[in-house]
């Protein structure tokens, strides 16, 4: 039987390197074991960031990219979490009853719920302020180096 609590827990703390679909689909599923590659790319861009500062232009597609994948397993624990009992069961307790228990909500549901919330939104306004804001820079930048090169000619 497959725990609609656990899985929303899963996913909301194991989610970025796949933990919640070997629960649920098991050691076959794909997706499960790329989930690890865009977490590796954003823990890659944290180093370069480290390591070369802000202006590198590689870390600002690969933090991004970070945030949106974390944002989307917040997104998913979700999806799990609010699934009605009878929904859960069909899908990953074929065999079980509809009311059957392990479909159903707790408090520790609406716990993580809660997290996946609040930790689903800061990466994903994260993600979109740091990518906005050296899109900009660079822009801004380059116009004003032309400003310059033209006024001085």
């Amino acid at each position: 039987m497959k725990s609609k609590t656990l899985a929303t827990w899963l996913t909301f703390l194991t989610g970025p390197l796949g933990g919640h679909r070997f629960y649920l689909m098991g050691k076959h599923d794909t997706l499960a074991w790329l989930m690890p590659v865009p977490t590796a790319l954003g823990v890659w861009g944290f180093e370069r960031v480290e390591a070369f500062g802000l202006d590198d232009p590689l870390s600002w597609v690969l933090l991004p990219i970070f945030g949106v994948h974390i944002a989307a397993c917040c997104l998913q624990a979700i999806v799990y979490g609010l699934a009605t009992p009878q929904a859960w069961n069909q899908r990953f307790n074929p065999d079980a009853n509809p009311e059957d228990p392990a479909g159903r909500s707790n408090w520790f549901t609406v716990f993580a719920l809660i997290f996946s919330l609040m930790v689903g939104t800061a990466a994903l306004l994260s993600a979109i302020a740091y990518g906005t804001q050296r899109y900009f820079e660079t822009v801004l930048d380059k116009h004003s180096q032309s400003v310059v090169f033209r006024s001085e000619t």
